[in-house]
């Protein structure tokens, strides 16, 4: 049976002009989404034409399998998985198609980014109005399917009331249209001798009677709930001019949004769109000393014409007390108050807006529940979005087996029925041992909250079987909606009879058959339903692999527990477009294989599946590795901060173990030791660097791109100029010692940048010791030989354990150099907390000076007061680790200097991947997505800055500008 599938695969692949794939680490990366669950499709399909989706759908019908519509992935519910063949429309269905500025509306394919799709109205001073806490990433034919909503639904609604039309294709391929139509209309689609008609007679057949209207009326979520995405939208058909006296057009798209892809494929979604929101912001912080207070406040609120009312607890506040980053977005907080309802009205003008506030405010007095009322403008108000996000991110990111899961998190009642509603489910929550934590889109009546279970032992399995149970009962209780916006997928579909009654959802089940008789559309969702505790992401009681690493994962408890960390969320998957550096390889390609989830999904499956003595032991792994460049952007941008550089590195020294490396990657991981080498003979060795004809020939027998130059070696290594430059030296009273960390690419190939460093520093009276250190072990690490890096990193901790103090610091120029220090030497070395020690006292030579600057030990005056601009690219391990506005301070420091931080995630280059001929394309494609436009675009005169070797090499060979080191370009401006 195999071999006949793989066959008729095989036929599949060569009708489509898109891409098929059926390999097992294809499926193995689909397999999951932002759930708990976990289907292994049968392959993974990536159609870029409509007749490429007829031809799937054929196919489907064919051999009787099933297609499973994806965009992002991110569901929460299960949506996104099973076991056909899943289709993924990110790649190629993403065409704004056409715009009408008069009428608003306009015409996008699926795969369109929610976010990208305004960036592009926002001239026209128009958006589309639905948002989700995904909009960089989430896509608008996953808003359709799952009617998504957000903050702003409570001015804005939700997807269902923005879509005007949808192109389909039906389960027998026919392509059909639905938009709004008269009763007359409507009577005439009815008569269609076709697929189209008997639906049309279906939903009349199934609507007509007054019995079933009224149940519908009775069982359904109550019409005020404007987040309801129970079932088929049955409620919103029989308010049309078919069923009842109202004039409302009937529309098929009212029912297709938020079926989840159960009923047809959409090809081309209509959007209705709304003026962009006034410009000017005021938010209300009300803060309350208990929930009830605050819950009660919330209809008198919504009075007023909110445009988002949000509410987070004590707990969610807690949370961001010990947070770093989050500390100076509490300062509107007062007192210590068991709930915050963030209140924002907008208007015009300054002072429309304050009267509008004022007028809120003194409804919040009146009610004298709160007893503190924060009022926030300009960017006070992003500070407080931000913590009330960073809050529930940072509780979700648990440490450990037991999770947040998704499957009651998503409730949404009547805001008059809010406040008993919580009542009653703290009381439900308590009896579970559960502890609930208030975080909701109050305005909406809509509550977030995930029990913590460990889904890997059957005793917690049963309890997810009973609290989403108990929680569906409790909502019935008060007519809500079980799925506000996430919808029902697997993990709430199997409750929708207990929802909207057994009658109703027959009429369900009679529609489902109608459009899909063949089941082929995403079964197991909303109707006949996959049982919500089977299928789940980890097997039940399994026996824990037990998994030796080189790496110490301890602060995840182990390397398996590093990649389960990955919830799915996608934040990946955003693009350039809408900054932070996460994940360049994937922004190059727009292939879900090359993101920081895909590498963390195949890396938890080997292990936990492989049945090899060495679990690292597969091409799969390879492959899914191939594009990481080690940015470290996952650690600090991923919500879960899942370390995919220190996965990579811990992956390749056990696949290497056996799998023997080839000479050229041997060559870059020894490179530090060939650059001394050739250091000796630099004439010779820069000749043959850069001769077009012996350049040609090294490249070719090391598989280096052609059109890669290679980096000249410099004259003298550091450690020679600087007992030249301390020998022409003259005694001075200084402030401080610094030691100065002389790494493997300052010593070899930019001798001169270190030479102005120990120039500037000593010029700014700081003593500058220079020590025969190790190398940084960067290189070795790069290519998984863990073994070398630990030797060096213990001999440099050795060296600087008796010398590093607050009073001499560790500084060092080479951000993937010195940062090792920070970062994997706390992960190799035999005595982490003397490694600690130091890496407490070690600084990027730009943070450093930062600090001096801000202790007042430099002045400007040192400096000259010559205007000149610059452009600056920070290096990937210091926008990870450490933080670029360093660079920024220190280079802005001059009287009349102007920079400006170019907004670049990872250059490309990479150390040697960008230098490898089958990256090398991928490398530039990285560096054309915002750094090399920007530095074309700079004018001349501008000079451009990079504080990274690599950085600079690549903004060279991509632009043919020359890069200068932040330090020399401080160094030139003294006095």
């Amino acid at each position: 049976m195999e071999g006949t599938i793989h066959k008729a695969l095989d036929t599949l692949q060569q009708q489509l002009k898109g891409d098929l794939h059926y390999d097992k680490l294809m499926r193995v990366l689909y397999a999951t989404d932002a759930s708990v669950y976990r289907m292994l499709p049968l392959a993974v399909a990536f159609p870029k034409t409509e007749d490429d989706i007829r031809s799937l759908i054929y196919f489907a019908k064919t051999h009787n399998t099933s297609l499973i519509p994806r965009t992002a992935g991110t569901s929460l519910a299960g949506q996104c998985v099973g076991k056909g063949i899943v289709v993924d429309v990110s790649k190629y269905f993403t065409k704004i198609i056409s715009f009408n500025e008069t009428e608003k509306t306009i015409t996008v394919q699926p795969g369109v980014v929610r976010d990208t799709l305004n960036n592009y109205l926002k001239p026209f001073n128009l958006f589309f109005g639905p948002n989700t806490s995904t909009s960089n990433r989430c896509m608008i034919g996953g808003m359709v399917g799952n009617n998504s909503s957000g903050t702003t639904s409570i001015q804005y609604g939700v997807t269902r009331d923005k879509v005007i039309a949808l192109k389909t294709l039906l389960s027998d391929g026919s392509a059909v249209e639905f938009f709004n139509m008269t009763a007359e209309e409507f009577e005439t689609k009815c008569k269609l001798q076709t697929l189209e008609g008997a639906i049309y007679l279906s939903i009349y057949n199934e609507l007509h009677s007054e019995t079933v209207q009224n149940d519908i009326l009775s069982q359904f979520p109550k019409p005020e709930i404007h987040r309801r995405n129970t079932g088929y939208a049955l409620d919103e058909l029989i308010k049309t001019e078919v069923f009842s006296e109202s004039d409302i057009p009937f529309n098929i798209c009212k029912l297709l949004t938020g079926s989840e892809g159960t009923l047809a494929f959409t090809t081309e979604i209509t959007l209705q769109l709304n003026d962009l929101p006034p410009q000017e912001s005021i938010v209300i912080a009300a803060h309350f000393d208990s929930i009830e207070k605050c819950l009660n406040a919330v209809v008198p609120v919504m009075k007023h014409q909110l445009y988002t009312c949000e509410m987070m607890d004590k707990t969610i506040l807690e949370c961001t007390k010990q947070n770093k980053t989050q500390t100076e977005n509490r300062t509107f907080i007062q007192g210590d108050p068991i709930a915050i309802l963030l209140c924002e009205i907008k208007a015009e003008t300054p002072e429309a807006a304050q009267i509008k506030a004022d007028a809120l405010i003194k409804t919040i007095e009146e009610s004298q529940l709160s007893y503190a009322n924060s009022v926030l403008y300009g960017d006070s108000i992003n500070k407080a979005a931000n913590l009330r996000s960073a809050g529930l991110g940072l509780l979700g990111n648990i440490i450990g087996d037991k999770k947040a899961v998704a499957c009651i998190e998503d409730t949404a009642v009547a805001i008059t029925d809010l406040a008993d509603y919580i009542a009653d489910f703290t009381a439900l929550m308590k009896h579970f041992n559960q502890n609930a934590v208030y975080y909701a889109h109050a305005g909406a009546g809509e509550l977030h909250l995930r029990p913590i279970l460990d889904l890997k032992q059957s005793d917690d399995v049963v309890l997810f079987r009973e609290i989403t149970t108990r929680v569906a009962n409790l909502v019935k209780k008060y007519q809500g909606s079980f799925s506000g916006e996430h919808g029902d997928g697997i993990v709430r579909a199997e409750f929708i009879p207990i929802m909207i009654g057994a009658a109703n959802y027959a009429i369900l089940k009679g529609l489902k058959t109608a459009f899909d008789p063949h089941n082929i559309f995403n079964p197991g969702k909303i109707v006949d339903a996959f049982t919500m505790d089977d299928n789940l992401r980890y097997e039940t009681n399994r026996e824990e692999p037990e998994i030796e690493t080189f790496l110490d994962f301890s602060a995840s408890q182990g390397i398996l527990r590093e990649a389960e960390k990955c919830n799915g969320s996608g934040d990946c998957r955003k693009t350039s477009e809408f900054g932070g550096t996460m994940c360049p390889s994937f922004r190059a390609t727009s292939n879900e294989k090359d993101t920081t989830r895909a590498r963390a999904n195949a890396l938890r499956e080997f292990l936990t599946t492989s049945t090899k003595p060495n679990k690292f032991n597969h091409k799969e792994l390879k492959e899914v590795f191939d594009l990481c460049i080690s940015c470290k952007a996952c650690a600090s941008e991923c919500p879960s901060s899942v370390d995919v550089a220190s996965l990579k590195a811990e992956f390749l020294y056990q696949y290497n173990k056996d799998n023997p490396v080839d000479l050229r990657t041997k060559l870059f991981a020894y490179n530090t030791k060939y650059n001394a080498i050739g250091q000796q003979f630099y004439r010779v060795t820069n000749f043959m660097f850069s001769n077009y004809i012996t350049s040609s020939i090294i490249k070719s027998a090391l598989g280096i791109a052609q059109k890669r130059s290679l980096p000249l070696l410099s004259k003298k290594s550091l450690y020679k100029e600087y007992q030249s430059l301390v020998n022409k030296s003259v005694a001075i009273k200084c402030i401080k010692t610094v030691y100065l960390f002389n790494d493997e690419f300052t010593n070899y190939l930019d001798t001169e940048i270190g030479r102005d460093t120990v120039t500037l520093l000593r010029a700014l009276h700081y003593d500058v010791k220079l020590i025969k250190n190790e190398e940084s072990g960067r290189t070795f690490l790069s290519k998984g030989f863990l073994e070398e890096a630990k030797v060096i990193a213990n001999k440099n901790i050795a060296l600087y354990k008796d010398i590093i103090t607050a009073e001499t610091p560790l500084i060092g120029i080479e951000p993937s150099a010195i940062l090792t220090f920070k970062d994997e030497y706390l992960k190799l070395a035999d005595d982490r907390v003397l490694a600690k020690k130091i890496a407490d006292k070690t600084f990027l030579i730009e943070e450093f000076l930062s600090q001096e600057i801000t202790l007042g030990n430099i002045s400007a005056d040192q400096f000259t007061s010559q205007p000149k601009t610059i452009k600056f690219h920070g290096h990937c391990h210091q926008k990870a680790m450490s933080n670029q506005i360093h660079s920024f301070n220190v280079l802005n420091f001059p009287e009349n200097y102007k920079v400006t931080l170019i907004p670049s995630g990872c250059c490309g280059m990479a150390g040697s991947f960008g230098y490898e001929k089958e990256h090398y394309d991928v490398s530039m494609a990285i560096g054309e997505l915002t750094l090399f436009p920007a530095v074309r675009k700079a004018p001349k005169t501008t000079e451009i800055a990079a504080n990274g070797t690599s950085c600079r090499h690549q903004i060279k060979d991509g632009t043919q500008r020359i890069a200068k080191h932040p330090i020399t370009i401080l160094k030139e401006a003294l006095l």
